[in-house]
């Protein structure tokens, strides 16, 4: 008998859940992008135990319909892309149809959706990667998703993760950083104690920047703007993405920038804008 076999689902299940989740702010990125690209306007995000034992996140986006709402957790099943021309004028958060079946196998999670226009909801309770009950319910349009127990039926990735306040803190930077760079919707972050961050729309990044960190760190910023000509060869089509991303050389260029790098206190908040036109 050869020695290469092919993996039960509910393995290959938690291997590739290891690459989405890393810890409980990966299954917020990827459940608030999700939000993101269903068009919500109003996000709430509850977590218990920095997220260990509680992520909730409600949206009012375009919700699913049932059919919808069990395809979801086929893995490599999306709404984003089509075909493979697709990948290049992609224009969504997300696209691989990997992350909720990724979280669902490593946590107890339920999903609450109505669909726009539609009389009822739908309801599916999956625990491990396992369906164990999809129902008909009364619900207001949009999405909940609860992950609850995340690395249940993986202790050694448990036993790894940090301190809930380290967790919570990995969370709210996140959050902070996607309400900054979508002024025009409501985000809210509770934990079980208190809220921490509460941001109704606003006009544009500057309120938003009040919203957040207060009117003395507003005002001791100095608005820089550029605008650089790119020229794009054989990649992407280029689409507005409002989206955090971590580019180390950018960091450093802004740390060096200031006249006492090593200073905890300095602050910088930059915007990138990519014209649909490159």
């Amino acid at each position: 008998m050869g020695r290469i076999h092919v993996l039960p689902e509910h393995v290959a299940n938690k291997i590739a859940a290891g690459e989405v989740v890393e810890r409980p702010a990966s299954v917020v990125k990827e459940l608030l992008e999700n939000s993101l690209d269903a068009g919500s306007t109003r996000i709430r995000i509850q977590v218990e135990a920095g997220g260990k034992r509680l992520i909730q996140i409600t949206d009012n986006g375009c919700g699913m319909t049932r059919d919808d709402a069990l395809l979801a957790f086929e893995r490599h099943a999306t709404s984003k892309i089509q075909s493979a021309e697709d990948l290049l004028t992609v224009a969504t958060l997300g696209f691989r149809g990997e992350a909720l079946p990724s979280i669902a196998s490593v946590s107890r999670l339920k999903l609450e959706t109505r669909a726009l226009g539609e009389s009822s909801g739908t309801m599916v309770e999956i625990n491990g990667g396992k369906i164990f009950r999809v129902e008909e319910a009364g619900l207001p349009e949009g999405t909940a998703i609860t992950v609850r127990d995340l690395f249940f039926n993986t202790p050694a990735r448990k036993k790894f993760l940090k301190a809930e306040s380290t967790e919570l803190s990995h969370i709210a930077s996140l959050v902070t950083h996607y309400a900054l760079a979508h002024p025009d919707k409501h985000f809210e972050l509770h934990s079980a104690t208190n809220a921490i961050l509460v941001a109704p729309p606003v006009a544009d990044s500057g309120q938003r920047v009040y919203q957040v960190f207060g009117k003395e760190v507003l005002d001791q910023l100095i608005p820089v703007a550029a605008l650089q000509p790119l020229e794009r060869i054989g990649l992407p089509s280029a689409k507005i993405w409002s989206r955090r991303k971590k580019n180390r050389l950018a960091s450093c260029a802004l740390t060096a920038s200031f006249p006492n790098p090593k200073s905890k206190s300095s602050i910088a908040i930059p915007f990138t804008c990519l014209s649909t036109d490159a």
